[in-house]
């Protein structure tokens, strides 16, 4: 699909469609009154903390869970339990395995396939598909226990995929895997959006949500904590840079240590100093001279240096800003 075709297709009508969605277990409000746009053919990240409710919007949206109130529509039409015409048009990826031991690479993917096409000429071309697009052309005959490394995830997409739905829904599809696996798995979810499927991607991995996801929606406790692309979002945290300075010998120098981090901290831009382990790490809002400001402060204190290096933000650093370093359960 060339750029734009793709463009035309993400300004169509929303592919999922959430809104002021709540859902209760108990006592417990694990949805409050959550919403989500999908735009046609793009790549969505949903992020949240371990119990921020991801799982249980991803249920909603699918039809496995009934909820208290709200709406959810797909492809314009009203989504539910029963709403079997739009379910079958929806694949699902899940995060762990699901196929059948006791059949073979070709047998699992023809039995998914099965579940929504009918025709036995075209399930035949579509299950040629899925097992060339995900490499395992020469893993036909294997029974799922004989696949090693990443093989058993390839298949797992294979079969979510098979029967060409729209959109997708990703559930941390590359947990365990190695970097060769986990490469093609992130460059097949990017040839399956250039051919114009909308995704929708789950990680806790933040350089994949960040190096494959259009726009990243972040939820705790239920509800939207904030939404935007990669760069928007890094925008909406104070700490823009992080600069990492080698000074050993302000171990040795106790007064010129506390005057070096007094005199950072009191640069326009910083919002935090620290020194430890032979390091000063300065943290500053975004700006062009943040760098130069830090090394004319550590010059004038004639303070010897050693390898120095600037890092942006990153979406790991604003995922922690917005939903704590707590651990969750």
């Amino acid at each position: 699909m060339n750029t734009a075709e793709n463009n035309v297709q993400r300004d169509a009508a929303p592919a999922i469609e959430v809104r002021e969605l709540v859902k209760r277990y108990a006592d417990k409000l694990a949805l409050d009154y959550l919403n989500m746009n999908v735009r046609t053919g793009e790549i969505y990240g949903l992020l949240g903390p371990n119990g921020s409710g991801k799982t249980t919007a991803i249920n909603c949206i699918l039809g496995l869970l009934t909820y208290d109130s709200g709406q959810i529509r797909a492809f314009g039409g009203k989504m539910g339990p029963t709403a079997y015409d739009l379910k079958r048009r929806i694949g699902v990826v899940p995060q762990d395995v699901a196929v059948f031991n006791e059949l073979t690479v070709q047998e699992n993917i023809e039995y998914f396939c099965s579940l929504y096409v009918a025709d036995k000429m075209r399930r035949a071309r579509l299950v040629d598909e899925a097992i060339e697009f995900v490499g395992l052309e020469d893993y036909r005959r294997f029974r799922p226990r004989k696949l090693s490394g990443g093989l058993p995830r390839r298949l797992n997409i294979a079969c979510g995929i098979v029967h060409q739905p729209e959109p997708i829904f990703f559930d941390e599809p590359t947990v365990a895997v190695d970097p060769q696996s986990r490469n093609s798995i992130l460059e097949g979810i990017k040839r399956l959006n250039e051919r114009g499927a909308t995704v929708v991607y789950t990680s806790h991995y933040m350089e994949e949500v960040e190096q494959i996801c259009d726009r990243i929606q972040i939820i705790d406790h239920g509800r939207q904590i904030a939404i935007g692309t990669a760069d928007e979002l890094k925008r909406m945290i104070e700490a823009g840079e992080r600069i990492t300075v080698e000074a050993p010998a302000l171990s040795a120098n106790e007064a010129l240590c506390q005057r070096a981090v007094s005199m950072l901290g009191d640069l326009e831009a910083v919002h935090e100093v620290t020194f430890e382990n032979d390091e000063l790490v300065v943290v500053c809002s975004q700006g062009e001279h943040n760098l130069i400001d830090v090394l004319q402060v550590l010059r004038s204190l004639d303070i010897p240096m050693g390898h120095v290096s600037s890092r942006a933000p990153t979406l790991n650093d604003v995922f922690l800003a917005l939903t704590g370093t707590d651990l969750r359960d």
